[in-house]
C-alpha cells in the first residue's frame, strides 16, 4: 500500500478512522473524508507514516460530494482506491419509520455510496483501482427493529455486485464487507444511550458465535486485504467478518 492514493469516508471514528490509520501506518496517502474536521484532523495527526489529508463535506448533498472528490484527486495527485465507510443507523420498525428518516438512512448509506464509486470511476480506471464498501450483516441477514438500516446495507451488496461486473472490463475491482457488531460510534451517534449500548454490547456477547464483539481494527486489516493486490483476483464479493453472526438464528 505503500504510496497507494486512497479516499476514506466516515474516518472520523470507528471502522473508517481504524482503516485510515492502518493504511496510513503501511504508507498511503489517504485523504480523511467525514463531516467532523476536529475528529478527522485529530486522526490525520496520529499518523506517523504516509500522507493525510482532511476534507469536510456533508457525502448526502449532490455539490459537496463531487467538490470533496475532485479536491481529494487534487490533494493526492491521482486515486487507487476508495473506502466507502460513512454511514448511519436510526432504529425504526415498518409502522414507525418516517419517510424523512427513510430517505436519510438511503441517502447516507446507499446514494452516497453510489455517487462517490460513479464520480471516482474514470480517476480508478486510470490505476486498475478499486472501491471496498462497508456493509454489515444485517445486509444478509434481517433484524427487527431496524428496518431501513437493514435495507440501506442489503441494497449496498448488490450494488457492490453489479458495479463489480460493469467495471471488471475497465480493470477496477469492487469488493464489500459485512461486518457484525463492532465497538464505534455508530449505536450511540444514532440516539442509543450510553446505558443501553453497554447493555448491547454485554448481549452481543451471546448473539455473536465466537463469544465477543468486534474491534474496528480487526475489520481495517480485512479492507485492507481487500484493497490491496493481494486480492487481485477477488471483486464482486461480499465477505462477513462478524464472529459467526450471519450464521445463527433469531435469539
Amino acid at each position: 500500500m505503500k504510496d497507494k492514493k486512497v479516499i476514506i469516508t466516515g474516518a472520523s471514528s470507528g471502522i473508517g478512522r481504524a482503516t485510515a490509520e492502518l493504511f496510513l501506518s503501511e504508507g498511503a496517502s489517504v485523504v480523511l473524508l467525514g463531516r467532523r474536521e476536529s475528529a478527522l484532523r485529530e486522526a490525520a495527526e496520529s499518523a506517523t507514516e504516509g500522507k493525510a489529508f482532511t476534507l469536510t463535506a456533508d457525502l448526502a448533498n449532490e455539490g459537496e460530494t463531487e467538490s470533496a472528490l475532485n479536491e481529494a484527486v487534487t490533494l493526492l495527485g491521482g486515486l487507487d482506491a476508495v473506502v466507502n465507510s460513512a454511514g448511519v443507523l436510526k432504529s425504526g420498525n415498518i409502522e414507525n419509520t418516517s419517510l424523512e428518516l427513510w430517505d436519510e438512512m438511503m441517502n447516507v448509506n446507499l446514494r452516497s455510496v453510489f455517487h462517490l464509486m460513479k464520480l471516482a470511476v474514470p480517476h480508478l480506471e486510470k490505476s486498475s483501482g478499486n472501491i471496498v464498501n462497508v456493509s454489515s450483516v444485517t445486509g444478509l441477514r434481517s433484524f427487527p427493529g431496524v428496518l431501513a438500516y437493514c435495507v440501506s446495507k442489503a441494497a449496498v451488496d448488490q450494488l457492490t455486485r453489479c458495479a463489480a461486473l460493469e467495471l471488471a472490463p475497465k480493470g477496477i475491482r469492487v469488493n464489500a464487507i459485512n461486518p457484525g457488531v463492532v465497538i464505534s460510534g455508530l449505536h450511540r451517534s444514532g440516539g442509543m444511550s450510553d446505558d443501553n449500548y453497554a447493555a448491547f454490547l454485554q448481549h452481543s456477547k451471546t448473539t455473536h458465535p465466537l463469544g465477543r464483539v468486534g474491534e474496528a481494527r480487526e475489520v481495517a486489516e480485512l479492507i485492507f486485504f481487500l484493497a490491496s493486490d493481494r486480492a487481485a483476483w477477488i471483486t464482486g464479493a461480499t465477505v462477513s467478518i462478524d464472529g459467526g453472526r450471519a450464521l445463527t438464528c433469531a435469539r
